[in-house]
């Protein structure tokens, strides 16, 4: 276990608020940001980031860990938490956000195989997906039958593992559609629809007014990752920095994708039955911190 407790939900439900304020009043929690795109130095607005202020009250990890220029994987966070796990064994760590693969792999201390560039390389340059498919079938069939045939990524990113390591993919966990019992208490934080689509909103229009277009042109100035700059939030103003659309169409875009993103999250962490969910921060502030901090503490 190297997590004492998450918070999870969809964007713009209020996670970070509840979060910071459990670590501020106890005094001995550590935030682990959930977050894949706060890793990124330079993108500040749109990732809602703490504040240097909140910075200063309560310890964070997983912030402003690489440059945006940089690759930052799920197997990377994976290490940077180990990490802190081991040099802090008695601290408090709760971690909070809502990407669902970082949350899981993360909350379940996953088991996940490395990248193998040439392996892959090869794999991306066969076209023949049924022939890869079938291989995948012939070397680890539970894999094979975890996934659609035509989806490319996944098929080749089980067969690299399986070429590169000689192991089935499927050894490396019990994969995203189990839930073992984990000693991780979950609290998970949801609004009504429309509420939850009124911030968000609210919240990107606030995020104009921050400096977020002048925040883009900088990053694309400095350099920035393919995968960063396809960050729900960013891609979508992109247009209006070449000229092509106004800053209000591209709002209106990132509102819709905004939302979307939600109620993908909503979706992703629903399934798990391990989370209590809370309509209204104030209970799941309650949760965290008078019972699951609490059991994160029996024993100190």
């Amino acid at each position: 276990m190297i997590l004492d407790a998450a918070l999870v939900g969809p964007t713009a439900s209020g996670k970070s608020e509840v979060a910071h304020r459990v670590a501020r009043e106890r005094g001995d929690v550590e935030i682990v940001s959930l977050d894949s795109m706060s890793v990124y130095r330079g993108m500040d607005v749109a990732t809602a980031k703490p504040s240097l202020a909140e910075r200063s009250e309560v310890p964070y990890h997983l912030v402003d860990v690489v440059a945006a220029s940089e690759e930052f994987s799920v197997a990377d966070a994976l290490r940077r938490v180990r990490a802190i796990r081991s040099e802090r064994p008695t601290t408090t760590l709760l971690g909070v956000g809502g990407t669902g693969l970082y949350a899981r792999a993360i909350i379940d201390d996953f088991d996940i195989p490395g990248t193998y560039p040439e392996v892959r390389a090869a794999l991306e340059a066969d076209d023949d997906l049924t022939s890869l498919y079938d291989e995948l079938r012939q070397r680890d069939p539970l894999a094979a039958s975890r996934m659609e045939p035509t989806n490319a990524r996944r098929v080749r990113r089980a067969l690299e593992v399986c070429r590169a390591t000689g192991r089935p993919f499927s050894s490396f966990g019990p994969g995203l559609v189990e839930y073992p019992a984990s000693p991780v208490v979950q609290v998970g934080l949801v609004l009504e629809t429309s509420e939850l689509d009124r911030r968000i909103e609210e919240r990107l229009r606030g995020f104009l007014e921050m400096g977020l277009l002048e925040e883009i042109t900088r990053l694309l100035d400095e350099g920035v990752s393919r995968v960063a700059l396809q960050a729900v939030g960013y891609k979508e103003f992109l247009p209006t920095l070449s000229g092509e659309r106004t800053t209000e169409e591209s709002l209106a875009e990132a509102v819709l994708n905004t939302r979307r993103l939600a109620r993908r999250q909503w979706r992703w962490f629903r399934r798990d039955p391990r989370v209590t969910w809370y309509s209204r921060g104030v209970d799941a502030y309650d949760h965290l911190a008078r019972v699951g901090l609490a059991r994160a503490n029996v024993g100190d």
